[in-house]
């Protein structure tokens, strides 16, 4: 009796499986294979018996803040330092905060993916004169932010005292020098913000 031949053919397949792997009928999938966690993909999930990032000798008023992940922003919690734990005061919240965003990620939050992208020279500022209440001024102008950073910085702001009772953020540039003329701008976090960062060099409606 003639041996078949597809059993001729599925022994060629065997001896060349580790280079034509597709020639022995295995089809091509557009599926993601779980064979481990590929470099370019990351969780944005942190452990969920995680301690507040930041013990109680860094921070007194643990928050909310925006880190990038993947090609968002999601939040983590974090503790700020805010004088005597006061978080009315819009300035010095919006400055807690901003320092909170420049910290690097910590051992758990790299596992996960987390980064930021505020620049660390990045400050806020005292308001310009006739600026309308609950402003913030930075001290680059928007317009040279990285588009990751003013989605952070607005989620981050949105859900505190350094936001407007609607939650809108009203931010802007150096109140001196040649970006004084650079309107302020209105931000929400809304979705679109927090899952296209890069819609935040557009986004914003002039105040």
């Amino acid at each position: 009796m003639r041996a078949r031949p597809a059993c001729g053919a599925l022994a060629a397949c065997l001896a060349v499986l580790g280079v034509l792997a597709s020639g022995c009928g295995i089809r091509s999938t557009s599926v993601p294979v779980d064979a481990g966690a590929a470099p370019s993909r990351v969780g944005c999930v942190l452990p969920g018996d995680r301690e507040t990032a930041g013990q109680s000798s860094k921070g007194n008023l643990p928050v909310r803040v925006y880190l990038a992940c993947g090609s968002r922003v999601s939040p983590v919690e974090r503790r700020v330092v805010l004088p005597h734990g006061d978080d009315s005061e819009k300035l010095p919240v919006a400055r807690g905060l901003l320092d909170a965003l420049q910290a690097e990620p910590d051992a758990e939050e790299e596992s996960a993916g987390f980064r930021t992208a505020v620049p660390r020279e990045l400050r806020v500022e005292a308001p310009r004169e006739g600026d309308p209440p609950g402003a913030v001024r930075l001290s680059t102008p928007l317009k040279d932010l990285p588009s990751f950073a003013l989605a952070q910085i607005v989620c981050t702001y949105a859900d505190t005292a350094a936001s407007g009772s609607d939650r809108s953020v009203i931010l802007g540039g150096p109140a001196e020098g040649d970006s004084a003329g650079e309107k302020l701008r209105r931000f929400e976090c809304g979705t679109a913000l927090r899952t296209r960062p890069d819609a935040a060099a557009t986004a914003g409606t002039p105040v």
